[in-house]
């Protein structure tokens, strides 16, 4: 359940507050995750059932380990839809959670698939720089695709470690880093005008979005490069950590050949009619993208320096003596 006193979701906004968020990073990020809540799941093909449920406890243990599992209590830091805090309470890592958000619309689809889940789930609008819960209240925090999207990402883990217990664990996966976000940008652009090129021809216009559908795609494309802040070096990010307040820091890197050709197969999803993209091919698109990822893990980890990789994952601790961050 929200808070009662959390603002309502706004899915439409307004010409002039689109103008006022490209000065304003939270605004834009209110804005463009409130209009992107009711489809989002669908965007970036999230599910709750075993394909994420796999992939969200894999690449909480590739950073965290299996230790302290399951954790009795869990907040999830700019939760969205709830993606990776609800798999992670199915895979039973989890026991109670809470959702945050800046946006109303995530939190109250985050809330609204718990409920169908039946998982136990509360959950608060929150600015990730003023998390709305008391000192030491969470045994872990959680957060995935999260940090690039927050102003001072200091502040932010300050706050992450004065919520958690004394010994409590944060971890954080699914952040870009510098060079992984400048060759999934340079694809995803390449891909979207490729697509949206070749479908203008009368053979291929079954395959064409309506012209509103692109133009309001174009629209939100412009604001998510308000939104995306930051692109991370994995060990600036485990400075940033440590100069928190953290202890144990470690930063993981995931997703080489599986980001270069993922980023052209999500753009391409995103720049087509959706009943175009048969079972077949949402088949072919995950199992291509599973068995690059085994490539990565098995032996690109192994050559490929870790900067090169598209996400980097960081967890750390909260130091076991209760102290004034």
């Amino acid at each position: 359940m929200t808070d009662v006193t959390d603002p309502v979701p706004n899915p439409h906004a307004t010409a002039e507050q689109v103008q006022a968020a490209f000065g304003d990073p939270k605004l834009a990020n209110v804005l463009y995750h409130d209009w992107e809540a009711g489809t989002y799941d669908e965007k970036w093909s999230i599910s709750y059932d075993e394909r994420c449920i796999t992939y969200a406890t894999d690449v909480f243990t590739a950073v965290a380990g299996e230790q302290d599992q399951p954790y009795p209590t869990a907040m999830e830091l700019g939760s969205g839809t709830g993606f990776f805090l609800l798999n992670l309470m199915q895979g039973g890592l989890i026991k109670r959670g809470s959702v945050t958000d800046l946006s109303p619309g995530m939190v109250q689809v985050a809330l609204r698939n718990a409920e169908k889940l039946g998982l136990d789930v509360d959950g608060r609008v929150a600015d990730a720089e003023r998390i709305p819960y008391p000192d030491n209240s969470f045994d872990l925090v959680i957060g995935h695709a999260v940090l690039h999207h927050i102003p001072d990402v200091r502040a932010a883990l300050r706050e992450v470690l004065r919520v958690l217990k004394p010994g409590g664990r944060f971890v954080f996966c699914g952040e870009p880093t510098k060079i992984g976000d400048t060759y999934a940008r340079k694809l995803g652009q390449l891909t979207w005008w490729l697509t949206t090129k070749v479908t203008r021809l009368p053979a291929l216009s079954a395959w064409r979005r309506p012209q509103e559908e692109l133009d309001e795609s174009s629209r939100a494309a412009a604001l998510e490069a308000v939104v995306d802040l930051h692109t991370f070096d994995p060990a600036d990010l485990e400075r940033t950590a440590l100069g928190a307040g953290a202890i144990d820091v470690r930063a993981v890197t995931e997703e080489f050949a599986a980001a270069l050709a993922g980023w052209p197969i999500r753009t391409f999803e995103a720049a087509v009619p959706q009943e175009k993209l048969t079972l077949r091919w949402r088949l072919f698109a995950y199992k291509l993208w599973l068995q690059l990822s085994a490539l990565d893990k098995k032996l690109l980890s192994k050559v490929v320096p870790r900067q090169l990789f598209y996400n980097v994952m960081i967890t750390g601790v909260k130091p076991p003596a209760a102290t004034e961050l």
